[in-house]
């Protein structure tokens, strides 16, 4: 966000929990996007802050409520208040669980990663809720890409690398016809949290329908070895399309992600030695 979104985010997070009558001395940045995500202490609850034309916060509350209820690997809500989306100066806030890491900063192993997401595409399975397909996500990075006012610095010949390979890859990943169900929609590494309680994903706004290889091409490539059945030349195809898409993002104008710019053009040469022939296969 802005830093004067940033701060009326921030403002409108504390007046509802205050309002919620929880203590809130100071509010801590954990991640800043196109949501702020803060946690509020002294009373240590999580709130997720978007801009209410999201519109996607009570889609994410209600799937989580049932996800947790199955017994997924999914971060709860703020057990002290009503479950609900709260409205407040233009903002959509959300409360949730905040969880203590267990050892930051050391990697993840590849087997418990694996484990965690088959536990949550067993639940989703389970689920009949509507969601934007995943070739809709794909949709959006091509109109980005198409859109020579939102990604002015994009120089042409990567605009055409991006367009074909975006067009040409949503494409063969349908033609192959796998089975699909609901997906997390983005379970990298960013959206997994170390917990006592074991791995836990959040952000589940993303959630869309399709292939399971689809949500693995988003976890570091060691994890897919951990998945029986899976069909690894899909997975490959699946991994250049999500790294298309989100190379895509990087050159949107308004992309807020520090050091955005400078991912999109190490991506670039990824999906050109992804797509030669004769070179290595893509690395997440």
């Amino acid at each position: 966000m802005q830093a004067s979104e940033a701060r009326r985010a921030v403002a409108a997070a504390v007046s509802v929990v205050a309002s919620l009558d929880l203590t809130v001395d100071d509010a801590l940045v954990l991640h800043d996007s196109n949501k702020l995500t803060l946690r509020l202490l002294p009373c240590d609850v999580l709130a997720r802050v978007a801009p209410a034309a999201h519109q996607v916060a009570q889609f994410e509350i209600g799937l989580a409520q049932r996800l947790a209820a199955s017994g997924c690997p999914v971060a709860a809500l703020e057990p002290r208040v009503e479950p609900r989306v709260h409205e407040r100066d233009g903002f959509e806030v959300t409360l949730w669980t905040y969880y203590e890491p267990v050892a930051p900063g050391r990697e993840v192993s590849p087997a418990d990663y694996a484990h965690a997401l088959g536990r949550l595409h067993a639940g989703m399975r389970e689920l009949d809720v509507p969601t934007p397909h995943f070739t809709d996500r794909v949709e959006q990075a091509q109109r980005l890409v198409a859109d020579r006012d939102r990604t002015p610095a994009l120089a042409d010949a990567d605009r055409e690398l991006l367009g074909d390979t975006l067009r040409s890859l949503r494409r063969a990943v349908g033609e192959r016809g796998a089975a699909e169900q609901l997906l997390h929609g983005e379970p990298h590494p960013g959206n997994v949290l170390t917990t006592k309680n074991g791995l836990l994903f959040i952000d589940l706004e993303t959630c869309c329908r399709g292939p399971v290889e689809f949500d693995l091409a988003h976890a570091p490539e060691a994890v897919g070895e951990h998945c029986p059945g899976v069909d690894p030349d899909l997975l490959r195809e699946c991994r250049i399309l999500v790294l298309a898409m989100i190379t895509a993002w990087r050159w949107d104008a308004d992309d807020q992600l520090p050091n955005g710019r400078q991912l999109g053009a190490e991506w670039l040469g990824q999906i050109r030695a992804a797509l030669d022939p004769n070179g290595p296969d893509t690395r997440r």
